[in-house]
């Protein structure tokens, strides 16, 4: 009797799991996606076969299998399993976990080593990851971090150096429509393609988000008889807006910063407002965006198109007096325009060049006929001779810093230097 109620018990307890958590994988072909680290021949798959894992580090986005597989590999090791979460866990739980890892090698009658789950271990300090290097280095426990950073940021180097370190990339389209298979498979359900495209499309490669809403939306549908039908219009209110991988603090935040600039500097008009709108969907200070945008035109526009950067310069001024949704649009006209103009970093590279002169190069002293004291003694005014100019030495030991391209307005200009220096 106790058999059949504890049977129905864990029945019971499967039932009121979320659906991601029923549909965890049972096997290593069940997984969706990370073909890279997970196909067969693959280190990390051949280690799992053979239960031989050292400790890694799983990173990467939400909902793309890293918890899930460290539960597989815990489903199927000798090893005993703990499993803490660094976000809640302290040094103190931290520490028994450790010593009772200690007590399981040195007992003869076991000898057995401890697999520690540690997700979110990110959220671990330096003092703390400190305490697991004496267990990990001495092979007491295999460690298997959890985390969504880039662990090169935030394990430390001496910690780092023992792990192996894979990472886990977003789900595609192929994969998600996989998981809806094996949903159906487990809840006899209908969707249409549009819904399930939709669903896919708004879960941004997380496969947790993608099968909370389908969750959602059977529950929602009313049962008719037969299989339940999702629609469009249900799976739409079911999962209303796209969530989008984008920490203010993380990588995501670099990472797209680093396509914004890139795409203006690439000259894609469409890639640079595209990245734009990414940023001010996530969130992000229009300040940040502005002053990006500012550089830019600075930077690699320069004297090409000498208007972009009075474009960055009111960009930035609306930044400072407007907020969304208004300031989409000057930030906008400004990233587009930037993007459009013809290219030039002479300038930039003019002003890198002269700093190291001045830092690594002679001593020049001003000359008597450009000191303010001397009262222009030597001194020829610029204005008094043809075309306003007069050849004179403006700099000992003169050398050329700025080299204008053929880009644009600054073509103008280097026919003009190169007209003025022919007439000398």
């Amino acid at each position: 009797m106790s058999d059949f109620f504890e049977e129905e018990r864990r029945e019971s307890a499967k039932e009121n799991m979320p659906l991601a958590a029923r549909l965890a994988p049972q096997k290593l072909e069940d997984f969706a996606g990370q073909e890279d680290i997970l196909a067969p021949g693959k280190l990390l798959r051949r280690l799992i076969e053979a239960d031989k894992v050292r400790s890694a580090v799983f990173f990467g986005p939400p909902g793309v299998g890293k918890t899930a597989l460290a539960r597989f590999i815990a489903k199927t090791t000798r090893a005993h399993v703990s499993e803490l979460n660094a976000a809640a866990a302290g040094v103190g739980d931290l520490k028994k976990v450790l010593e009772e890892a200690r007590l399981r090698i040195e007992n003869n009658f076991e000898q057995k080593r401890t697999l520690l789950i540690l997700d979110e271990i990110h959220h671990f300090n330096k003092t703390q990851q400190d305490v697991l290097l004496p267990s990990v280095e001495s092979g007491q426990i295999i460690l298997i971090g959890i985390t969504t950073e880039n662990p090169y940021f935030y394990i430390n180097n001496a910690l780092l150096s023992r792990f192996s370190v894979f990472e886990f990339k977003p789900l595609s389209a192929e994969n998600l429509s996989k998981i809806t298979k094996n949903a159906q498979e487990s809840q006899n359900f209908i969707i249409d393609d549009d819904a399930k495209d939709f669903l896919i499309t708004q879960s941004n490669g997380d496969a947790r988000r993608f099968l909370n809403a389908l969750e959602l939306a059977l529950i929602t549908t009313p049962y008719v008889g037969g299989p339940k039908h999702i629609t469009f219009d249900i799976a739409k209110d079911c999962i209303q807006k796209r969530h989008l991988n984008y920490d203010k603090k993380g990588d995501d935040h670099y990472d797209v910063i680093s396509a914004f600039i890139k795409s203006m500097r690439g000259s894609d008009p469409d890639a640079a407002v595209y990245w734009l709108a990414r940023m001010l969907e996530s969130g992000e200070d229009p300040r940040f965006i502005a002053r990006r945008i500012f550089i830019c035109a600075a930077e690699d526009v320069g004297l090409a198109e000498p208007t972009a950067i009075v474009i960055a310069q009111a960009a930035f001024k609306s930044a400072q007096v407007l907020g969304m949704p208004e300031v989409r649009i000057p930030l906008a006209q400004a990233a587009i325009y930037v993007a459009c103009a013809p290219k030039s970093n002479a300038a930039y590279l003019a002003i890198d060049a002269a700093l190291d002169e001045v830092k690594n190069g002679p001593r020049r002293d001003v000359p008597p006929h450009l000191r303010s004291s001397i009262k222009n003694e030597g001194y020829k005014y610029a204005h008094d001779y043809p075309n306003h100019y007069v050849e004179q030495q403006y700099m000992p030991m003169p050398k050329k810093f700025y080299k204008p391209t053929v880009m644009g307005k600054e073509k103008i200009i280097k026919e003009r230097q190169e007209n003025l220096r022919k007439k000398k």
